[in-house]
């Protein structure tokens, strides 16, 4: 593998550990059975009821659901219909695992969106190849997705992509009521350092800077994107301010201390970037663009403080952004 595809594969890497799959079912032991089959590759959660399977998928969304077709109350079909009327989680791969193996029912779950059919009683071998099946196609369409909506340049996500988990994101967090923190970034006197040296550098630098953020944020929630020009953002889901400040922090150490970038060579002056941070609490009631625009405002005070500042805000029930 060439630098350039090591490079795209390295920012392409959102899965750290195992797979997560949902096992819906009402019988214990046709859950022992398939939990015993594929924890030792996966990380298998179980549910027992169609509404607690909704629950998990929407709070949690999986890699893969199994599913029961016979179940009291809400029954596989219905629960099929109802994740795949959901945007959120409308791409999920549905395996339904069912003991009656009616063609006629097949056909119709099939008609719903799922993915494949296994028969009880199951086969451990069969259960396995048909779950690393789907993971491999769904893994193989996750990476197309990203491919295209990755910025040509810096080679992290780009501006439709973190729009897109932006609102994802802000839904999630005004249903759970846990924390958002979103960071932009901006790197200090940057058409000072294109004018010294040249776009091709400039362009060389925005890449290895972008690399640098996506070092220091590991968790596959977090997205790195490029937001415009020399600006990057950076979304937190589930994080608190302490953390985030923490992250700001080592991301403004990790650029400062990168080999090669110097804003000045004669004089050792190390590139910086500045950083605005902002964090919602509480699901406090404030817009998307209220708390993008709060980033923004953080993000400017910290470049008139100087080169490679932070400054943070947190916004709960009891503080709104300045109007």
């Amino acid at each position: 593998m060439n630098a350039a595809a090591s490079h795209t594969a390295a920012l392409l890497d959102s899965t750290h550990g195992k797979p997560k799959l949902l096992v819906v079912d009402d019988q214990p032991v046709h859950l022992q059975l398939l939990m015993h089959t594929l924890s030792a590759d996966y990380q298998v959660y179980m549910a027992t009821s169609g509404e607690q399977a909704l629950a998990l998928c929407r709070s949690d969304p999986p890699d893969l659901v199994l599913l029961d077709v016979l179940m009291p109350g809400m029954d596989g079909f219905t629960v099929c219909k109802a994740l795949k009327a959901d945007p959120q989680t409308a791409a999920l791969p549905i395996i339904f695992v069912t003991a009656r193996s009616d063609p006629g029912q097949e056909t119709h779950g099939l008609s719903l969106g799922a993915v494949d059919f296994i028969a009880k009683p199951i086969n451990p071998a069969v259960v396995k190849a048909r779950v690393h099946t789907q993971l491999t196609l769904k893994f193989q369409a996750d990476m197309l997705k990203k491919l295209v909506l990755l910025d040509g340049l810096s080679g992290v996500f780009n501006r439709r992509y973190f729009d897109q988990q932006l609102a994802s994101e802000w839904a999630r967090s005004t249903r759970s009521g846990q924390s958002l923190s979103l960071i932009l970034v901006d790197v200090d006197h940057f058409e000072a350092y294109n004018t010294r040296y040249g776009h091709q550098a400039g362009d060389d630098c925005l890449r290895t800077i972008a690399l640098a953020l996506k070092e220091v944020l590991r968790r596959p929630a977090d997205v790195v994107a490029r937001f415009a020009g020399e600006e990057f953002a950076c979304l937190l889901p589930d994080t608190s301010p302490a953390h985030a400040r923490k992250l700001a922090n080592s991301m403004e150490q990790r650029v400062r201390e990168l080999t090669g970038l110097k804003a000045d060579q004669a004089a050792g002056r190390q590139v910086t970037i500045s950083l605005g941070l902002v964090t919602r609490l509480q699901a406090a009631p404030v817009t998307w663009e209220a708390f993008l625009q709060a980033a923004n405002e953080q993000l400017q005070h910290a470049k008139k403080a100087g080169t490679g500042q932070i400054r943070a805000l947190q916004l709960d029930r009891a503080t709104q952004p300045a109007t």
